[in-house]
């Protein structure tokens, strides 16, 4: 087998198992592969030969290559994203003892998106959009996980059933941003929307699809962990049935209860707890939305 398909293999394990979100790993994966075909290119073998020069090169090579999905060329965006999966790489080879180069190429800010936030309003249309059967109990069961609890999109994916405690009115986050666990609270309103799901609409997905999965928490149709992806084409559904005219994605409703949390009156380190940041530097984004 090829050196750099067993390095890359063992890279992908390594950032499983410091909990990083499944994109990320793909997408790491997949730029540290790119660096590999460049450099080939250049007919360099070995980790040992990579310097400065080397990724300085690779990033000039970057700005220079057209985009293979459009028109144009790279984003600032998509530069930095390869060179942070370098940083990653550069880590997981000095973490496990093999021969390592250090990034230290500087490269252009990222464009700063706009934040998408939804109103009270917009989030009771979401919520409305849902409909009576299974498949609307479950879709008012993702909203309570991601609005409600504030998740991320692979917390909310990796979720089991023995993860959600009724009693104690929490869920468990057992595979947080770096692999860090916490407690989230649930209201009232989650509670019934969690417990009508797993003892109604999910109990019928697994009741004619044999239970796949025992386990998950979100189940697809045939009975299968929903994946990120299938959970967005789900949101963005109930998006289009509540008539709203603007982005929406699973990061935009983890936007918009950190904005309304810190609009009720709670503090900033109140709503860090809550969405599971380690510094407030991360939840102070959130101010100025707040007072819009």
């Amino acid at each position: 087998m090829d050196i750099n398909v067993i390095i890359e293999e063992s890279f992908e394990k390594w950032l499983k198992t410091l909990g990083y979100a499944g994109s990320t790993v793909y997408l790491s994966t997949h730029y540290v592969r790119d660096f590999f075909f460049y450099l080939k290119t250049l007919k360099i073998t070995e980790l040992e030969a990579v310097n400065i020069k080397t990724l300085e090169g690779y990033y000039k090579y970057l700005q220079k290559r057209g985009n293979r999905r459009r028109t144009g060329g790279l984003s600032d965006n998509y530069m930095n994203s390869n060179f942070n999966a370098l940083r990653r790489f550069s880590r997981y080879l000095q973490e496990t003892g093999k021969p390592f180069f250090e990034v230290t190429v500087k490269t252009r800010p990222d464009k700063e998106n706009p934040k998408i936030i939804l109103t009270g309003e917009e989030i009771k249309a979401l919520y409305k959009a849902c409909g009576s059967d299974y498949l609307g109990v479950r879709d008012r069961a993702m909203l309570s996980i991601y609005y409600g609890c504030g998740l991320r999109r692979s917390e909310g994916t990796s979720l089991d059933v023995k993860d959600v405690l009724f009693k104690e009115r929490l869920v468990f986050v057992r595979s947080g941003k770096g692999n860090r666990e916490r407690y989230v609270p649930m209201t009232g309103v989650v509670t019934e929307d969690l417990e009508a799901y797993i003892l109604q609409g999910r109990e019928h997905i697994r009741s004619f699809k044999g239970g796949l999965n025992p386990e998950a928490l979100f189940l697809s149709m045939r009975g299968k962990r929903l994946c990120g992806n299938q959970v967005i084409s789900r949101l963005q559904k109930l998006a289009q049935a509540a008539g709203i005219n603007k982005p929406v994605g699973l990061h935009t409703l983890r936007h918009s209860i950190a904005t309304h949390l810190l609009q009720s009156g709670l503090t900033l380190e109140e709503v860090g707890r809550f969405l599971g940041h380690i510094s407030l530097e991360s939840t102070q984004i959130y101010t100025h939305l707040a007072n819009e």
